[in-house]
């Protein structure tokens, strides 16, 4: 999707790409709940967090794609991974979910990686740095209601709703910046809108079997990739960093992964069957 959106850059408005997304996303959804016959997959009783879930997420994903466009593809990723840090304070406050010693060691070795890949400095924190900051906020409270949605409704009701109420509001940004998109535009609004699509099914569908919080966290494994997809498509510079980063990162995906298993004697209180 990054690489889409870096495609793009400059030819097609972020708000004309994002409307592509929803329109692409609408139509693979609705041919699926109409061929395998699930009307109750049109069907919600929580419109409203819906709406609040899609206006973040619009807000979020508007300023990712425009970090997207102007910044080095490590550098947008990085800045975004502080999405854990705000959806465990969410998922705590709203959602009941507990902060762990086991999952702040993670979120804090996620964001030890990002600092460390990042090195950031004064040049760092320019308007679009924190634009990028401000969606991955808007990300964290997108998240934190997806998870609540998870617990009622399925991932393709969510990702309905999802298309369905961000399409309108992309229009209504795209009408002043539209351009006809030609040739390869072409191929690329597709990639976007497919790998968009397909993401966002896996999380919400991740979130049915985990925290939230949790989830996110395993999202840090993206930086070190998008690294990579930089350094070899856009000839961005690959520093010693990114994989001592990547390496910090992935020791924090695995202590919230792996957890110890309990001894049997002690759960049955005792002396175990024979």
């Amino acid at each position: 999707m990054a690489v889409g959106a870096r495609e793009l850059s400059g030819e097609i408005h972020t708000s004309q790409v994002m409307l592509f997304r929803s329109v692409l996303g609408l139509l693979v959804i609705c041919s699926i709940l109409l061929i395998t016959q699930n009307n109750r997959g049109f069907l919600t009783t929580r419109i409203g967090l819906h709406g609040l879930r899609n206006t973040f997420h619009f807000a979020g994903q508007y300023g990712w794609l425009l970090g997207i466009t102007v910044l080095p593809l490590a550098e947008v990723f990085a800045l975004e991974f502080t999405v854990p840090l705000w959806t465990a304070m969410i998922a705590w406050l709203f959602l009941g979910e507990s902060i762990t010693a086991r999952k702040l060691a993670a979120i804090g070795l996620g964001l030890a990686g990002v600092l460390v890949i990042l090195k950031p400095g004064v040049e760092v924190f320019n308007w679009y740095s924190l634009i990028v900051l401000a969606a991955a906020f808007c990300y964290a409270i997108s998240h934190a209601s997806t998870k609540s949605l998870s617990n009622t409704e399925s991932p393709l009701t969510i990702l309905f709703y999802m298309c369905l109420i961000q399409l309108p509001i992309g229009f209504m940004f795209a009408l002043n910046n539209w351009t006809a998109p030609v040739g390869m535009q072409w191929f690329w609004l597709v990639i976007v809108g497919l790998t968009a699509l397909s993401a966002h099914f896996c999380m919400t569908k991740a979130m049915q079997y985990a925290e939230v919080s949790t989830v996110v966290i395993l999202d840090f494994l993206r930086l070190p990739a998008i690294g990579m997809v930089g350094a070899l498509v856009y000839g961005e510079s690959v520093e010693v960093s990114l994989f001592v980063g990547a390496l910090i990162m992935l020791i924090g995906n695995l202590l919230i992964m792996f957890k110890p298993q309990r001894n049997p004697q002690k759960m049955s209180g005792g002396d175990a069957p024979s």
